[in-house]
């Protein structure tokens, strides 16, 4: 199953962001296979912190990619800008900035790969179906 969606670059593109996570879970759970709370919450949590990164680092065009397949959901951002990604050393000092660890620690990773037009960043999050 699979789920994508393309978007200006508004920040009212993080609420629609969530709300096409919440349509791909919820085709999850019509199709037989409910996920649990805490999954759904934190998938919801690294869709909002990549989509943000893209709505305040990219002008124009960025879209999200939501694919579930072998217990396991990815979640793909792609945008046009060619800034470099990467994660900055935790420091709980910080204010902000702090949406890459949070991905890191939510899926223990991510993977940017360049685009003709961009980037695209990739993580992954495996399901735990309700008990």
């Amino acid at each position: 199953m699979s789920i994508s969606e393309v978007y200006n670059g508004e920040p009212a593109d993080i609420a629609a962001a969530r709300r096409l996570a919440a349509e791909l879970f919820s085709g999850l759970t019509r199709s037989g296979r409910p996920v649990s709370a805490t999954v759904v919450a934190d998938v919801h949590l690294v869709v909002s912190e990549l989509v943000t990164n893209a709505v305040k680092h990219t002008r124009g065009l960025f879209g999200l990619d939501l694919r579930v397949a072998d217990d396991v959901v990815e979640i793909m951002v792609w945008d046009t800008s060619e800034e470099p990604v990467a994660a900055m050393t935790p420091d709980p000092a910080r204010v902000g900035r702090h949406g890459l660890e949070i991905v890191t620690a939510l899926c223990g990773g991510f993977k940017v790969a360049a685009t003709p037009k961009g980037k695209r960043i990739t993580a992954q999050m495996a399901l735990r179906p309700v008990a």
